[in-house]
């Protein structure tokens, strides 16, 4: 059965971790042919064998910590690229010593400055005649904090004004959306989890950890024409915490 994504390009970066593994299954599932991009080269290998999918997965091993290895790492993507998923990030506790900054330095190139150099590097490796996808993934951290990661915190912030901005910057071309996800049952949280886990629970109202597949499936939404009236908003994937 044909699909919309049929034979389309989407790059996920981050593609080899758990949500982008998630993501993965979703996208070849309607069709599409997938571009990986992450900074580990053994779980990329590792995640092409679990997917199976043959030819409809390529990948690129990248830091994407400067604008020039952002564009050689969609260039090996081989085409026309019809959406760009920027999953990579880091999640680092800071202890706030006036002595060192390095956390800072690291939460906003890996979370916030790489989002902005992958659009800048995207935008001129599209088809050019349909309306592609730009999709980020932010934080529920973004808006209601934490005391552990400010400089996370902060720079996913960012990224919801970027999304704001670019989505007018790139109308009606190029619709720019994001996710804030809350607690998902990925590595990212697991030692937060072990440390704070009942405690942050109990603002759950679903009572659960979500899927990484949950989280995937609201991306995949944002890359079909089911969502071709919606730019420059970031949504909560989140079981309830925010409400707003």
């Amino acid at each position: 059965m044909t699909t919309e994504l049929d034979g389309k390009r989407v790059v996920l970066t981050g593609g080899a971790g758990d949500i982008g593994r998630e993501c993965a299954r979703a996208f070849l599932e309607q069709g599409a042919r997938l571009h990986l991009i992450d900074i580990r080269g053994d779980a990329l290998d590792a995640a092409v064998q679990e997917l199976d999918a043959g030819k409809n997965v390529t990948t690129f091993c990248s830091a994407i910590d400067t604008p020039a290895a952002c564009a050689e790492a969609l260039d090996a993507a081989g085409g026309p690229l019809y959406a760009l998923v920027h999953l990579a990030g880091v999640f680092e506790p800071d202890d706030l010593k006036p002595e060192d900054r390095v956390v800072w330095d690291r939460a906003i190139a890996y979370n916030l400055t790489n989002a902005y150099d992958m659009t800048v590097a995207f935008i001129p490796r599209t088809g050019e005649h349909e309306t592609c996808r730009l999709v980020f993934i932010s934080s529920i951290a973004a808006t209601q904090g934490s005391r552990f990661y400010p400089p996370y915190n902060a720079a996913k912030a960012g990224l919801i004004g970027l999304i704001r901005s670019l989505s007018m910057s790139l109308a009606p071309r190029i619709l720019v959306n994001g996710l804030a996800p809350g607690l998902i049952d990925t590595r990212m949280p697991a030692d937060l989890m072990a440390k704070h886990g009942e405690e942050i629970m109990r603002n759950v109202p679903l009572g659960r950890m979500g899927h990484p597949r949950e989280v995937a499936s609201v991306i995949l939404f944002l890359c079909t024409s089911a969502s071709s009236y919606i730019t420059g908003q970031t949504i909560q994937v989140d079981g309830g915490i925010l409400r707003r």
